[in-house]
């Protein structure tokens, strides 16, 4: 088995894209994906970015990204790494990739002196939510998520 984690490039945008994709499939809100390769491409790619991403390689196959970017924590004083996204092919899963992608994270957060690795999965994906419960991680179940988006956010901003 040759796993291989290595940053993600400009020219793995339309692959993330496609994960991308996948991963809404899974989720059942395909619909919800507005982004373009174009916008993959612009958005993550540029040095005014703050986000980055991997690409997980099964020998020599693209079967996995992750984007990740920093956070931080005013309690703890240090930053933190969100993953954001993190998708392993149908196929594919089994291998142990998600957990090298998972791994890989770690090693990255605890080398840049992050006091938190922190993701967010939907309540419905028991296979996902033991999975990370097995390497140790832990819910936050005290805290709830908001979002604005769209016309309430355009209405916030005009306000």
């Amino acid at each position: 088995m040759s796993l291989h984690i290595r940053p993600a490039t400009v020219e793995d945008a339309a692959q993330i894209h496609q994960f991308i994709v996948e991963l809404a499939r899974y989720e059942k809100a395909e619909h919800e994906v507005k982004a373009s390769i174009e916008d993959i491409a612009n958005s993550i790619f540029t040095n005014e970015s703050a986000t980055e991403a991997l690409i997980c390689e099964y020998e020599g196959e693209a079967v996995g990204f992750a984007v990740y970017f920093f956070n931080y924590s005013t309690w703890l004083g240090k930053h933190g790494l969100f993953l954001e996204d993190l998708y392993v092919t149908p196929e594919k899963r089994g291998i142990g990739a998600g957990k090298a992608i998972l791994k890989h994270l770690a090693q990255i957060a605890v080398a840049k002196g992050c006091g938190r690795f922190e993701w967010n999965v939907l309540d419905w994906n028991t296979p996902a939510i033991e999975f990370y419960q097995s390497l140790g991680a832990k819910p936050q179940d005290e805290w709830i998520g908001y979002r604005l988006t769209g016309e309430a956010l355009e209405n916030l901003a005009k306000s």
